[in-house]
């Protein structure tokens, strides 16, 4: 399993473009299909392979209880969010790519992408995308 946050989404951090706690962040699956590229993708347009499926609606879903923490013990600060559930879902989703929703997919920055390190299929059954609890993403030494 890997993940990493998107070039431009570091540049957007910087220059203050998404701030989390002002701006809606949302979390959409993707496929196998989707090949993440760190250095080219910069924005939702540039996703492909959205999952698609009973109980998925495109766009995935907006990130609820975004807190900002100061962890001096491991010396970063991290992102924090509520799990997201999608309920009574069919699909299969490999990967979750974390952005900034401005209501236009050719202008939405993207943050990070998650690599589940497998496909996660469900059938009838809830999906939940569970953070690390050391964040959705984080920024340290």
């Amino acid at each position: 399993m890997y993940s990493f946050i998107y070039n431009a989404g570091k540049l957007a951090l910087l220059k203050g473009e998404v701030q989390p706690l002002a701006h809606t962040l949302r979390a959409a699956l993707v496929t196998l299909a989707y090949v993440a590229d760190k250095d080219a993708h910069a924005v939702l347009a540039d996703i492909s392979h959205e999952v698609s499926g009973t109980g998925y609606t495109s766009g995935g879903k907006a990130l609820t209880g975004v807190t900002l923490v100061q962890d001096n013990a491991n010396d970063r600060a991290a992102l924090k969010a509520d799990n997201v559930v999608w309920s009574v879902g069919a699909f299969t989703a490999r990967a979750a790519v974390l952005y900034k929703d401005t209501g236009s997919p050719a202008t939405s920055p993207l943050l990070a992408y998650m690599n589940f390190g497998g496909d996660h299929t469900v059938s009838g059954d809830d999906f939940n995308l569970e953070w690390s609890p050391e964040g959705v993403i984080y920024l340290g030494e």
